[in-house]
């Protein structure tokens, strides 16, 4: 379906100036990070000041998502109770080891969505460990994720393998997520790049991530942004199901309609959003 993930910028949430100045970014998708990037003692102002990021959500350019603590610390209920709410996108769940976990993060989700009378929030679960690559699938066929994150670091130190530029302890896994993914409909993205001064560094990861099938990458600045996007420009494929998009979205409104179906699928307004953004990216 229409989509740009090229861009998965994290943002620490316990910074407001960094979360102002998100606002004018133009990352496919901008990440409020609540764990990684957040000291213990930061994560109830963290998550105070996310939760006034999205009572301003139309001042962002970008799709807005949040990357919650990881399942084994259990702070998720808490992070879910104070961030599940209008104006977020999406949610990042770190260090996914099972599907038996995501499943109990959707459980509190749909019930946070009921109570507040919000439609199903996604989720994209990032892929750490040893035991997460081997069950990429399975978590990558639960209905609400729509893509894996491929996280090299957690996994390095999982595999006791010092990290560089080119590890090659990760390359299996790197191979086997988008793989994995594919095989369930949905999308990769892959892992940062650490040196935020080696700019022909992160041109030739990218380019071997596209070749390895995943549509974007994970970044931590936003001089980041130019070279991922360049990288991952969009197939004609996806230009052409935006169109498709765009052109039944577009005659569904003028019947009063808030959704359609494209060859089979229903889309509705975030849709149209997705894939109009898809269209500009290109001219």
């Amino acid at each position: 379906m229409a989509r740009l993930l090229r861009s998965l910028l994290f943002v620490p949430g316990n910074n407001n100036r960094f979360l102002e100045k998100a606002k004018s970014l133009v990352a496919d998708i901008v990440c409020f990070d609540l764990e990684d990037s957040v000291p213990l003692e930061e994560k109830k102002s963290a998550r105070n000041l996310i939760k006034n990021a999205l009572k301003n959500r139309s001042e962002y350019v970008s799709e807005i998502y949040v990357r919650t603590n990881s399942p084994v610390s259990g702070m998720i209920p808490e992070d879910l109770s104070e961030i599940v709410q209008s104006g977020i996108d999406g949610i990042v769940i770190p260090k996914v080891n099972t599907e038996d976990e995501i499943r109990k993060i959707e459980k509190i989700m749909t019930s946070l969505e009921k109570k507040r009378s919000l439609k199903p929030i996604e989720l994209i679960a990032s892929i750490e460990s040893t035991q997460g690559v081997v069950n990429a699938y399975s978590i990558a066929s639960c209905n609400r994720v729509s893509a894996l994150v491929f996280g090299v670091f957690d996994l390095l130190n999982d595999l006791g393998v010092e990290y560089s530029k080119n590890p090659e302890g990760a390359i299996y896994s790197r191979s086997k997520i988008p793989i994995d993914a594919r095989a369930a409909g949905k999308y990769a993205i892959d892992a940062i790049w650490q040196d935020l001064d080696d700019t022909k560094g992160l041109e030739k990861d990218s380019i071997s991530a596209k070749n390895l099938g995943y549509v974007g990458k994970s970044i931590i600045h936003p001089n980041q942004i130019d070279v991922v996007h360049r990288i991952f420009y969009p197939t004609p494929q996806e230009v052409e199901w935006a169109k498709k998009v765009i052109n039944a979205y577009t005659l569904a409104k003028k019947k009063k309609k808030g959704a359609t179906t494209v060859d089979g699928k229903m889309i509705d307004e975030v849709h149209y959003k997705r894939a109009m953004a898809l269209i500009n990216s290109i001219k």
